[in-house]
């Protein structure tokens, strides 16, 4: 049997095939403007006997393509947990929202909590602050890395934190050093989520932001536990919507 998980998000559409639970494909697209028109475009690259959707688009996909969801929160336990048993948490910092979950036995979702009312923290986030500071996004994090202390910033509104960037710069601070103050913002932010809900480790860092080495860095040396960074860490949400068949 062929199984399509779909993971439409706010930046990216993501999908992996599965054919008897393994892995055969699997692909990421922008969102774009419609991405219900750039999921039809992965839907239409192979065949497949059933197709699972999650994110934030899954009930306008399942409308438009048919099949099942299943919620992002049951679908990134799950996939963080197929790749990594022994899992303990879930951190997924995507395009606007952020998702820490803590896993029980099995993988099975203990506890979780979602900041999806704001982009405060996001790759959305990311991608504002890096353009105030003249930066493109891998540039940030290769600064914020090498930067000696970071700036605090007092605000982590989209609006509010690019303004007070904006200021820093034209006040002559290194661009550098708010780079980092900017990652460490987040990483103080995304650990006090893990610590309300008593996440233990290992911890799975999945998600588009998990490609940015400040952010692992801030997120591994704060968290109490191994940190844990799949190969292709975009997917792992339309990797566990796949597996939910199974369940």
């Amino acid at each position: 049997m062929r199984v399509l998980g779909l993971d439409i998000g706010s930046r990216t559409v993501d999908a992996v095939w599965l054919e008897d639970g393994r892995v055969v494909d699997w692909a990421v697209a922008d969102s774009g403007f419609d991405p219900g028109s750039a999921a039809a475009v992965l839907v239409d690259r192979g065949a497949h006997d059933l197709l699972v959707s999650t994110g934030y688009g899954r009930h306008a996909a399942r409308e438009r393509f048919g099949g099942s969801v299943v919620t992002e929160i049951t679908a990134y336990g799950r996939g963080a947990s197929a790749l990594f048993p022994d899992a303990r948490a879930v951190l997924d910092i995507g395009g606007q929202d952020t998702k820490v979950i803590a896993l029980g036995e099995q993988g099975r979702v203990a506890d979780f909590e979602m900041n999806d009312k704001c982009a405060a923290g996001t790759g959305k986030f990311l991608e504002v602050m890096a353009r105030a500071l003249g930066y493109g996004l891998s540039e940030m994090a290769e600064a914020a890395l090498a930067a000696d202390r970071g700036v605090a910033i007092s605000s982590m509104c989209t609006v509010f934190a690019e303004s007070e960037v904006t200021g820093l710069v034209h006040r002559g601070e290194d661009r550098a050093r708010i780079a980092r103050g900017l990652h460490d913002a987040i990483a103080t932010r995304t650990l006090g989520s893990l610590k309300r809900i008593a996440a233990g480790g290992p911890l799975v860092f999945a998600g588009g932001v998990a490609r940015n080495p400040a952010m692992v860095a801030l997120v591994t040396g704060g968290f109490e536990g191994d940190v844990l960074v799949p190969a292709e860490a975009q997917i792992v949400g339309a990797y566990g919507a796949a597996l939910s068949v199974e369940d």
